[in-house]
This record gives structure tokens, sequence and C-alpha cells, in this order.
């Protein structure tokens, strides 16, 4: 009779879209084990009874099984009432596991609310663990669009949603024996095994960044048949944009782009966080052009050096941009250097009615000019190399598509979040979690050109009412001094980046607005998130755990007795670089491997903490800037006064910038005043300005001759911070 149930259950569910996919051979199946679930709706314990193998035993809580018509409908199953956190009902599991049967555990214990995980119990590893049978992962995908969810207002309901049931491969569970207190880490340990299923079943790597906008778009377009278009995008001109609007907008821009530029072209784009920007840059990917985000905080001089590390030969621009930011000398020398600048000012006054009405005609047959994405580029971006010129990072569709999903499987987020971006477009954090991440995720986004002005960003915060922000410890440390604590009231999820997150930020933030604030690591070379902490696994002062579907290595480091050089491996790690001295020409990283630099620790749950740096960079208001860079500037201003002078350039820590730039130097005619006319005369950028200069007779080197820059910080930070010193 049970079979017979479950037999037309599967009938009706296949009839309502749903589908069960196996890992694995099922005729491999273990005798006992445990179902590990993530619960998403009240459809969860129909869909598992009708399709799961092994006729298992459920543990339901009380909230599922009070429903008259899951009880009705389960009532040929083996139900168990089950409370997570009741130890005579975990021992009962157990008793069952131990008699050979599977067992089904929900492992959040309720019904999701945003569509993603939620707090995870102990139970299910408790439960794996003491019984010695394995954990069969399952994620349930589909119902929470649907009508028996508990995502009402925050993700589109519709009536037939498609669901899937995902059964991922058996895997043994054992806690380490070193844990010190196992029992309080067995829901980490289940977590990232749902973590990782999560990653693995969203993540497509061959769809292309905007084929996955027009598959968002038909998700999150509409909620509801009579309802309105949702508005997500906006900016300082004030005008709401729905999915619909950037999406012809990118068609029409597309189709004008094509006929100056070739497929596969690495275009220059040169423009603010602005709504243009975002259908500039999909316009250009649409057609498979490669946008090429250049950062114009940094001079004409590596602007332009830039464009010829990427081949860049036309740039797209603004001609209001360009005049609010006193832009015309640096254009004049771009053009001089050989690019084409095309402003799109004077594209949207000649494009022709067909281009519009061809626009409008693509969008309605959701038509993708090129849909496979995979390892193609899909943007270029630039840091900073150790010998100053700015190196191309080349990320693709895969890398940038993986680092999203990523992101979704540990920090949900829906269309009632509005994410505040003032973080600029040509930085990676800006471009991927703070534009694409929303827009993929049916966020919400408001883009401010500007994360400097302190407080308009925190009066604008306050107007829309912003649930998401990301910034640097410099900028959010900025807005909490000069805000209202009021201001930021809405704000549920903080994250900072791009450079180390200072304890007495996050405390600012907890006491004035009692907002947590968490810290995010990464790389432009990773697209750019490594290691983020979430609202469910947080440890203060730490990086964060690694990032689903990462590999990573902590390789020894000479002269440092604990931790090691964090490498790491995964989808999201770069296609490779464009060299300044070989443009054009990827230089793939080794053996897929991207080596960080940094010196880190990782504790016995895999929180890393940065304990060092190896790289001569700064990190200046979440701004890496090359000490060589500095050094060779500086030598080439001074190369009049005789080549007997000795130059040492270090960073040391300052309060509110993250570091600063210090020249040490036998040349007493080195001034401030002459470095900032050097650097103002040759398009350089002011963060290549040392902040202090010290006069010394001698600056320290190895036997071989070699200049020792440990030994010349550890001599600054005696002389201007001796606290620092003396605690390090």
């Amino acid at each position: 009779m049970k079979e017979f149930v479950r037999f037309c259950l599967r009938m009706v569910l296949r009839l309502m879209k749903a589908k069960c996919i196996f890992e694995f051979d099922v005729n491999k199946l273990p005798k006992k084990g445990v179902y590990v679930v993530n619960h998403v709706s009240y459809l969860d314990p129909i869909l598992l009874f009708a399709f799961l193998p092994g006729n298992p035993v459920f543990a339901l809580n009380g909230h599922l099984y009070r429903r008259h018509w899951i009880s009705f409908l389960m009532q040929r199953a083996d139900v168990i009432h089950f409370n997570p956190i009741e130890p005579s009902d975990i021992k009962k599991l157990i008793a069952k596991v131990d008699e050979g049967r599977l067992v089904v555990i929900f492992a959040e214990g309720r019904i999701t609310e945003n569509g993603g995980l939620m707090k995870i119990y102990e139970a299910p590893g408790l439960v794996a663990d003491k019984s010695k049978a394995p954990i069969i992962p399952v994620w349930i995908d589909g119902p929470q669009y649907g009508y028996f969810s508990k995502t009402k207002g925050k993700l589109p309901h519709r009536p037939l949603p498609k669901m899937r049931i995902y059964v991922g491969k058996p895997c043994s569970f054992k806690l380490k024996d070193e844990l010190r207190r196992q029992r309080d880490h067995i829901s980490n340990e289940v977590y990232m095994i749902l973590r990782e299923m999560c990653f693995d079943i969203n993540y497509n790597k061959d769809i292309s960044l905007f084929a996955q906008l027009m598959k968002t778009a038909k998700v999150y377009s509409r909620n509801g048949f009579f309802s309105k278009r949702p508005r997500i995008i906006e900016d300082i001109n004030r005008k709401q944009k729905s999915y619909k609007d950037i999406i012809i907008a990118s068609f029409a821009l597309g189709r004008c782009f094509k006929k100056f530029t070739q497929v596969d072209e690495n275009v220059g784009i040169l423009l603010p966080n602005a709504i243009a920007t975002v259908c500039t840059f999909f316009g250009l990917s649409a057609y498979n052009r490669t946008p090429v985000m250049i950062n114009f905080s940094v001079g004409s001089k590596n602007m332009i050096s830039m464009c010829k590390t990427a081949l860049v030969k036309t740039v797209l621009t603004s001609r209001a941009f360009i005049i609010k930011a006193k832009m015309e000398n640096v254009i004049e020398d771009m053009k001089n250097a050989g690019c084409n600048i095309v402003y799109l000012e004077d594209i949207a006054k000649k494009m022709p009615l067909w281009t519009k009405i061809g626009a409008f005609i693509s969008y309605k047959i959701k038509h993708v000019p090129h849909p496979v994405g995979g390892d193609k580029k899909a943007v270029i971006l630039f840091t900073s190399g150790s010998e100053g010129a700015p190196k191309g990072v080349v990320l693709s569709h895969a890398n940038i598509i993986a680092n999203i999903k990523q992101m979704t499987a540990i920090q949900t987020i829906n269309f009632k979040d509005l994410l505040f971006n003032a973080l600029p477009m040509f930085h990676s954090f800006g471009l991927t979690v703070g534009t694409l991440f929303p827009l993929f995720e049916g966020a919400k986004l408001f883009l401010y050109p500007s994360p400097l002005h302190y407080r308009i960003v925190a009066e604008l915060v306050y107007e829309l009412g912003a649930t998401l922000m990301l910034g640097t410890d410099t900028f959010l440390r900025g807005y909490a001094k000069i805000a209202h604590p009021y201001d930021f009231h809405n704000i549920r999820l903080m994250y900072s980046g791009g450079e180390a997150a200072k304890a007495d930020t996050r405390s600012m933030w907890m006491e004035h607005s009692g907002v947590r604030m968490m810290e995010a690591y990464g790389a432009t070379e990773c697209s750019p998130v490594m290691t983020a902490n979430n609202g469910i696994f947080n440890k203060f002062g730490s990086i964060g755990k690694i990032m689903p579907g990462m590999k990573f290595k902590i390789t020894p480091v000479s002269g440092i007795s604990t931790g090691g050089e964090l490498c790491v491996k995964g989808p999201n790690v770069m296609q490779g670089y464009y060299m300044p001295d070989n443009p054009g020409v990827l230089v793939p990283p080794e053996d897929g491997w991207y080596h960080t630099g940094d010196v880190v620790e990782m504790d016995e749950i895999g929180f890393f903490t940065i304990k060092d740096r190896i790289k001569r960079f700064a990190k200046i208001g979440g701004e890496m800037v090359s000490l060589n860079a500095v050094q060779d500037m500086v030598m080439d201003a001074t190369k009049e006064m005789g080549t007997e002078y000795n130059y040492g350039v270090v960073a040391i820590p300052h309060e509110s910038k993250g570091e600063q730039i210090v020249l040490v130097t036998n040349n007493e005619k080195v001034t401030s005043a002459l470095l900032h006319d050097f650097v103002k005369n040759n398009g350089m950028s002011e963060l290549y300005l040392p902040r202090v200069i010290l006069y010394h007779e001698k600056l320290p080197v190895f036997a071989t001759g070699k200049a020792d820059n440990v030994t010349l910080k550890k001599e600054v930070l005696a002389e201007l911070c001796p606290a620092v010193d003396n605690a390090a």
C-alpha cells in the first residue's frame, strides 16, 4: 500500500514539474545513513516521501505535522515527531539508524524565510557521528517560488514552479579529534556540506553574463500576473529602471557598438557608477565584445598604459562625466596615444529608430546573441604590478558567475533588499559584488559615483532605506563618524573588503548604529572574493571561510614560523594576466593556482586570519599601491641630483587610511613639494606620494647589497610608531 501511495504521489508531482536527480548509482545506496535536507516549503516532506529511495524514517518537526493535509499525505510514511534540541528525540533517531534505517532530517529545523540556508542544528551531524553512518546531502530547489513557501514578498511566486530534488553522494561524517568543543562545531560541518552542494547545483559554468541577466529578468520581472514591473536599478539621476529597460538599452547600445568594433575586441569603458555604465557593459558583453574597465583615478599615464596593455583601440565615455571630473586633459593625452574616444551622448543622438525597434523585438523574443560564456573573456580589470605599471586581469564569464553563485551560497539576498554601491565598477569588488551580484539575484541596486561623499552617502542610505552596503574600512569608518545613528537603521548586511577591517571600526558601527560589520577578503585575480564571513558563521578579526568550490593550500614562508602563504584554486580564479611588457598575451596562473602573497593562519574550523603580507604593496583606503613603483617615481624625480643617494619605501599603519607610505633617504634635497610637482606633471596618481619623508645616513642592506626592507620597516616603526613596534 505504501508503494502505491508513493507511486501516485510521484505521478502527480511530475505533472507539477517535479524531478529527482541522483549524483550516484542508486543501487549503491547505503543500508543506513542520514539524509540531510534543506527546508524551503511545506511540500518538502511530500516530495521526499515520493522520490527518496530506501524507505526512510522522516523526522518531522511539529510545525509540519500539525498541518492536517501533510499528516494525511504522510500517514503511510514512517514518521517520528522530532524536536532538534530535544536529546531524547535525537537518541530515538540514533537508535533507528543503528537498526539499519535511513532517516530524513531537515537541517534547519524550520522552513526558510529567504530562500537560502538558515541556522543549522547539530542534530543531523550528531546522529551521523554517533551511529557511524554516512550523510547523504539533499538539496531541494524550486518550491521556494511556490505558494507553499514562506518567501512571500521576498521571492516571486508562481502556481507551478519547477521543483528539483538533488541527492548528493553519501559522505562519511566524523568529527575531527582535535576539536576542543566538538558538539559546538557539528552544525558547522553540516553547514559546509550543504553550502558546497548549493553552489554546485546553482553554478552554470557555460552561461554568459548577458544570458544570466536575461534568465534573472525572466524570474524577477514580475511578481504576479497583474503586478507592476519592479524597478530594480537607480542612480543619482533618480530615474528608476526595470530589467526590461536596461536589457532594451543594452541591446540598442550593443547594436551601435557593433558598427565600429570587432567580435572579441577589447573595448575601454571610462565611466562612473551609473545606469549608463551598466547598459554599456552589457551592450558590449551581449555582442561578444570584452569590456575593459579603466581606472580613472590613477592619472593619464597609467590609463594610457592600461589601454596599451589590453590592446584597447576604442574607449567609451561621456562628455558630461569628462567635464564634471575635469578630465579634458586626460582625454587629449589618450587621443594623442592613439585611442579612439567615443561619447555615449553622440551614440544616443545618432541612434536610428530601427535600432531601437530591433532592441525591443530582441527583448520580447528573449534573444541572446551569445548565450555561451564559459572560459571566454568577460571583462578586463587592472591591478598594480610589482614594477609599478598596471597589469590586466582577464576574467571569464565562468569566473564571475562562479563568484556570484559562491556569494549566493553563503549570503542570500532577494528583491526586498536594496544594495547601495558607491564602490567604482573599475574595481572587482564594486563590479562583481556591488553591481552584478544584486542584478543577478533579483535585488534592487542604487549606484553612487563616489564613496568619498560621506555625508551624502549616509543621507541617501537613509532616504532609500538600503538594506545592504559594501565598502572598505576607510570609507565605512568615515560614514560612521559623520552619519546620524538612525541613517543605517535598515542595514541588515554590511561587508568590508579591500583592506583589513579594524576592530575599532567594527565596534564603532555596533555602538553607533547597531550594525554588524562583516569582513570579506579577495583579489581582482579571484573575481574577487576568496573568503568571507556571513550571518551564520562569523568570527570578528578573521577574513572568514574559503568560498565553496575553491581549493586552498598554505605554503611555508621562509622566516615565518606559524602560518604560510595562502594559495587558492577554483572556478573564480582568473584566466590570466596581460602584462605591460607583452600586451594582449595571456599569461595564465601556474597550474591554476593563485598566490595571494598574504601570510595566513587557519583555525580548527576553517576561519582564516591574515598575519602579514609578502608582496610589496600598501593598501591605502582600499587602493593597492606598489611600493616599488613609488620608489621608481622618487628615483625618476631625483635622477638629476646624482646616483650616490639611496631611497627606501615602506608602508606603516595609519589610523584612518589603513596604511601610509614612508620614504627613507639620505638625500636631504628631496621634499614633498618636489615629489608633488613631479607626480602632477607626469599624470600620476597622488596615491604614489609618500606622506612622511625621513632622512637617515644609511639604509639597511643585506650582505649581497640588496635592500633590507624588513629591517627598514622596523626602524621606521620604532621612530614613528613605537607603540606598534613594541607590540609587534
